[in-house]
């Protein structure tokens, strides 16, 4: 007996709109230093806010992730769609509908080389607050990342840091 698999989710590029990349790290005195890394749309594509947000889990779907409270490693060996290079003073991520870099401040650098993999995410929501270039109030970030409808529609990878050699 055969059975029918549902059709895969198609990523329609003009609809995810702007993607941009957000660095932070968990508060070292609370013993949480663990340093974060989330892609998001900002909601501008074609068709809005609601198509950025299809086009965003159709995504993570295609990148065989899932969303919710699983963290997927990717630290082990093999092949991840997702590559995070960190170098001066950047991160720098590549993967399929994303080449982007930001500026990551000296604190994330520090626990990234401490940790050796990075906690990255995938935000299946518009985030049109969070302007790249422009600073993310505290307020904002827990807004976002400490809405519970939020972060079940984010896809969670542990990413190891790879930098070039010297």
């Amino acid at each position: 007996m055969t059975t029918a698999k549902a059709p895969k989710a198609t990523v329609d590029r003009a609809e995810l709109g702007t993607l941009a990349l957000l660095a932070w790290t968990g508060d070292p005195a609370q013993g949480h230093d663990t340093p974060y890394l989330i892609a998001y749309s900002l909601g501008d594509g074609t068709g809005g806010g609601e198509a950025a947000v299809a086009a965003s889990l159709a995504m993570i779907e295609e990148l065989g992730l899932t969303t919710g409270d699983v963290m997927h490693d990717h630290t082990g060996e093999g092949v991840s769609p997702i590559q995070l290079l960190v170098q001066g003073g950047q991160a720098v991520v590549n993967m399929p509908y994303l080449n982007a870099q930001c500026r990551v401040p000296a604190e994330w650098l520090a626990a990234a080389e401490r940790r050796g993999h990075v906690h990255f995410m995938i935000s299946g929501r518009a985030w049109p607050q969070a302007k790249p270039g422009l600073p993310v109030s505290e307020q904002t970030l827990q807004a976002h990342l400490g809405d519970e409808d939020a972060l079940n529609a984010t896809a969670h990878v542990l990413l190891p840091v790879s930098q070039l050699r010297r």
